[in-house]
């Protein structure tokens, strides 16, 4: 098991790129299977979740050529489904949660499918009923074998139909969509996400062949066609990631340009930032975070506490509330953090209690945090990552701490953050990798 090292204290400065967005890259490299024929991609992130699918993908036999440092071509001409009934198909799809989408893309082309009952970050339920009540309006028909812990579906004859998602999950909207392009006849999808990761998603599709209308809105219709076709896809530029530098860079006192970041995806992200008092210039497509000695949280138009709460696109996203809460304690004012979608994601705040912040744990969904405002730092600690957005929010701890702090489990981060450690050294931070 590897650690980092951190010595806080460092001030960084210069340009940095985000990596390709690691949840859209799930839903893409997916995608691959709904067609013979070649699919090249790029911006792939070098991530462990990423390459543990590209992996998946080769073992059910796809083509896998890679043409440059963030580029493949993809060729799913030969599949293997047989792959399904393996023990290590078992082993490597529940090591992967993201690996739930092939679904949707094997029943729409081979009918059929299973699946073992995927991991991923322990953040509390994260439920799949979504993607098989979908699957079901479809026409497919599954069990859930508690012995082996499989989902075990027959797809062979999915047909369209309108349907009322019971949540606007994504990835659920993923699965049913690459499900229902190949189906028979019209399919309507109300309360679908839209996020920008899934209008991509489309985009690509119909680029394939497939006639989706409706994309960027939450009711989407499909008209299915027989076979799609190759295509060329870019990834977006992690959101995730923008959000993380953009609050690295005020609580470290650094001054960073982040570059490329595709500010018209980005939704209410930067908004929530300027709310916490940090300010930012948009420069083309590119974000500059001056160097801040301090920075103060708004409050509401009545003076009350500012409460920032997560919500489903295009409202904000759950997987910068971690970085948030910790931008917050070194801030000027109180802020009611609401996690309103995972009832395990505050529970690293122990962690940063033991740093010397201030927050008031107030259940597992809320949590209050009472701003240091610079005038007491944060102190070095042992501590371990419990999942990838809690472990970048306590490196981004460790950089402005006094003193050397440790985080194990680094594995976490590396799922989700591509050399993250290098890439943050190369402009003056002090972070070693440790065994």
């Amino acid at each position: 098991m590897s650690a980092f090292e951190i010595t806080g204290g460092h001030s960084l400065k210069g340009e940095i790129i985000p990596q390709g967005a690691k949840n859209e890259t799930l839903q893409i490299l997916c995608a691959v299977l709904l067609t013979p024929e070649p699919v090249t991609i790029h911006n792939i992130p070098d991530i462990i979740d990423v390459n543990k699918l590209i992996d998946l993908l080769r073992d059910f036999g796809v083509q896998v050529d890679k043409l440059g440092e963030s580029t493949y071509r993809f060729q799913a001409k030969d599949v293997n489904t047989a792959f399904l009934e393996t023990a290590d198909f078992k082993k490597k799809a529940g090591a992967l949660r993201g690996s739930i989408m092939i679904l949707g893309p094997l029943l729409a082309r081979f009918g059929k499918g299973k699946m073992p009952k995927p991991g991923g970050d322990k953040i509390g339920r994260r439920r799949l009923d979504t993607h098989f009540l979908g699957f079901e309006k479809l026409g497919a028909k599954f069990n859930y074998d508690s012995g082996d812990n499989f989902y075990h579906i027959d797809a062979s004859n999915l047909k369209g139909c309108y349907m009322l998602l019971d949540e606007a999950s994504v990835t659920g909207t993923a699965n049913v969509v690459m499900a229902a392009v190949l189906a028979k006849g019209k399919t309507t999808i109300y309360n679908a996400a839209c996020e920008p990761y899934l209008q991509q998603l489309c985009a690509m599709l119909n680029r394939m062949g497939a006639k989706i209308t409706g994309v960027g809105s939450n009711l989407l219709t499909i008209e299915g066609v027989n076979s799609l076709g190759g295509t060329e896809h870019t990834i977006l530029p992690d959101m995730i990631e923008i959000g993380s530098f953009i609050g690295l860079a005020a609580m470290t006192e650094s001054e960073l340009t982040i570059k490329n970041c595709r500010i018209d995806m980005l939704g209410v992200i930067p908004n929530v930032f300027q709310r916490l008092g940090i300010t930012m210039e948009f420069r083309g497509d590119d974000i500059h975070i001056p160097k801040h000695k301090k920075y103060e949280i708004d409050t509401f138009i009545d003076g009350s506490i500012l409460t920032i709460a997560d919500a489903i696109w295009p409202g904000f996203t759950p997987d910068l509330m971690s970085i948030v809460l910790v931008v917050a304690t070194q801030a000027r004012g109180s802020v009611l953090i609401h996690q309103k979608m995972f009832e395990s994601r505050l529970f690293f705040v122990d962690k940063l209690i033991d740093m010397g912040a201030q927050i008031i744990l107030c259940d597992p969904h809320r949590a209050t945090v009472i701003g240091l405002n610079k005038q007491v730092p944060l102190r070095g600690i042992q501590m371990t990552s419990p999942d990838i957005r809690a472990g970048v929010a306590l490196l981004i701890a460790a950089m402005s701490a006094q003193g050397t702090s440790t985080i194990h489990n680094i594995e976490q981060i590396d799922r989700g953050y591509q050399y993250i450690d290098k890439r943050l050294n190369a402009l003056g931070a002090n972070i070693k990798r440790i065994s």
